[in-house]
């Protein structure tokens, strides 16, 4: 089986099992004990802490470790709902739902919010937003690089436009650590989410990076750990392995550059040769993701076809993947409803070989050219 979906989850790498291993059978201490175990148990943990600070060219005082992306997400962003009553929330049109759905619960305690609509290349139009200040969002979200296309927003712009008009800003950053540059210092946003599974570390830990001038009410409330805003005794083997993928981040970057973005242009020009339209081919992408589709075909039916040949690709979004629905992204691009029914998501990953690419090409032509006569044998 040929693994095309990393960008769903990706397998932890053997050095950070190796990393994490100790800390499932032989150091056990609760970090907040002050005997001998918990004290290395909180050592461990702020050295990973520095691990995941370096990785993003941040303070360790500004890493909260969460159990997920969507926990930071929810975290940021009821934590600004509390702290600011008067917010108004923004996000763009292609947001992950663990960005849209709690801003949607947030209406219905009354917030006001603005979704921000996208271009035909699923570039978020910061200028569309209304020049009063009382129509304007005071908190900004936008996806750094959308998990289906792979499209790289222009954050300098949106960041600006943040400043200029006193919102706090924060990105979804989980798609981009290890596969591009994610410095929060440089992004000069206020808050920024990342991920370890989607890195090669395991599932089950996650952080969000916040500004400490940030006022962010704790949204899950306990005991106090994480300096407060995150209660819960920390998954100390998980964080383990977060720190050492963070540590390994840099070196993919690289790898996904040199070695992974050759591969995607060489997928790409068959899969023009083949009739495709790949979605958000104009501007720049992560150099791992090709989401596409042939008109005509149903993309269900065609992921179902492949996973028989031995390839695991998506539909989209891993967490949406359930849904019949096409992709919310592709809509917001205006892409037509039923084109959009038919995406497919290959995302690769650092092992990712140029064999592979080719054996995945072969039985993709086989089973377009299958369905095709199928549908032409039905009409």
């Amino acid at each position: 089986m040929i693994y095309f979906d990393n960008n769903a989850t990706t397998a932890i790498h053997p050095e950070v099992l190796e990393e994490m291993m100790p800390f499932f059978a032989e150091q056990h201490g609760n970090p907040t004990s002050n005997h001998r175990f918990g004290r290395r148990a909180h050592t461990a943990i702020e050295e990973a802490r520095e691990k995941v600070a370096y990785a993003v060219n941040a303070h360790p005082s500004q890493i909260i470790f969460t159990a997920s992306g969507t926990e930071s997400n929810n975290t940021i962003i009821h934590g600004v709902a509390d702290g600011y009553p008067e917010s108004i929330f923004g996000y763009s049109a292609i947001e992950h739902p663990c960005v849209s759905k709690p801003v949607e619960a947030l209406r219905k305690r009354g917030f006001a919010s603005i979704e921000i609509p996208v271009d035909q290349n699923g570039l978020v139009n910061i200028a569309s937003l209304s020049d009063k200040p009382s129509n304007q969002p005071t908190f900004i979200s936008v996806m750094m690089a959308n998990n289906e296309t792979g499209v790289i927003q222009n954050m300098p712009e949106i960041v600006q436009w943040a400043k200029k008009n006193k919102a706090i800003v924060h990105t979804d950053a989980v798609q981009a650590l290890g596969k591009i540059t994610v410095d929060f210092e440089v992004l000069d946003v206020d808050a920024l989410t990342i991920s370890s599974h989607k890195a090669y570390g395991p599932q089950g830990v996650a952080a969000l990076v916040v500004n400490n001038k940030i006022d962010v009410v704790p949204f899950i409330k306990g005991g106090g750990q994480e300096r407060g805003l995150r209660s819960g005794t920390e998954n100390l083997a998980g964080i383990i392995g977060f720190g050492k993928a963070c540590e390994r981040a840099a070196a993919n970057t690289v790898l996904f550059d040199k070695t992974i973005r050759p591969l995607q242009s060489y997928l790409e020009q068959h899969l023009v040769q083949m009739g495709a339209v790949i979605f958000g081919n104009q501007v720049k992408r992560l150099p791992n993701t090709s989401f596409f589709a042939f008109p005509r075909l149903d993309g269900v039916t065609l992921l179902t076809a492949l996973d028989k040949k031995g390839f695991a690709v998506a539909s989209g979004s891993a967490c949406s993947s359930n849904s019949n629905e096409p992709s919310h992204v592709l809509l917001a691009m205006g892409i037509d409803k039923e084109l959009a029914q038919g995406a497919i998501r290959v995302s690769m990953g650092v092992e990712t070989t140029l064999e592979q690419v080719k054996s995945f090409i072969t039985s993709l032509k086989m089973e377009i050219e299958r369905l095709k006569q199928l549908a032409a044998m039905a009409a």
